[in-house]
């Protein structure tokens, strides 16, 4: 190879390769980026986001059963998956309790980010067994403020509490107990799971 040759090929070469990092930053500038919510719609995000969620709420039930030791019922009922029907009433019974004193009842509800309302409103009756007084309250609940957070605690699922109210009962008083959905809606989707827990005060 001539010293002609020699030099026009590593000019050649000096400017391949001087060229090439351009190239490579203008392929990836060129190439479109992903986006936080194609990130989130990812199956392996969806089962973390999920599975982050349950936890959250697990600890939440704990520190709350922690921080209540005259609880004396706390339970969970599921709505059907294809959505809560207003006239499906759920229903819970609690056994007689063992001394007289002033109760508190509250309601526990949990959503997903399928529900597609601010609020809900809730019909609660409490029908005192044996001497069959009845109390039915409603409850306006309040889910989302007006900036669009959430007033609950949890990821894509979300837990709520709601005060019911306080009643007297007797030793050997039990206690029934029904939930139904008052919206105009008459199948209410995103409605996971809707809880009763009683106190003695």
């Amino acid at each position: 190879m001539t010293t002609d040759a020699a030099a026009i090929t590593s000019d050649v070469l000096t400017k391949t390769v001087a060229q090439s990092p351009r190239r490579d930053r203008r392929l990836l500038r060129d190439r479109p980026a992903i986006t936080l919510e194609e990130q989130a719609k990812s199956p392996q995000n969806k089962i973390i986001m999920r599975t982050f969620s349950y936890i959250a709420l697990f600890i939440t039930s704990m520190l709350t059963v922690a921080c209540t030791g005259n609880k004396v019922y706390d339970n969970y009922n599921h709505t059907p998956v294809a959505g809560w029907e207003k006239n499906d009433a759920l229903s819970f019974e609690i056994s007689r309790v063992k001394t007289n004193g002033l109760y508190n009842a509250e309601l526990g509800l949990r959503i997903n980010n399928s529900y597609p309302f601010m609020g809900l409103t809730l019909i609660v009756t409490r029908t005192i067994y044996p001497k069959m007084r009845v109390y039915t309250d409603t409850l306006n609940c309040h889910l989302i403020d007006k900036n669009g957070n959430t007033n609950g605690q949890g990821i894509s699922y979300y837990q709520y509490d709601f005060q019911v109210g306080y009643m007297k009962l007797e030793k050997g008083d039990s206690l029934h107990v029904t939930v139904r959905h008052d919206m105009k809606r008459e199948i209410l989707p995103g409605i996971s799971d809707i809880g009763i827990q009683l106190s003695k005060k």
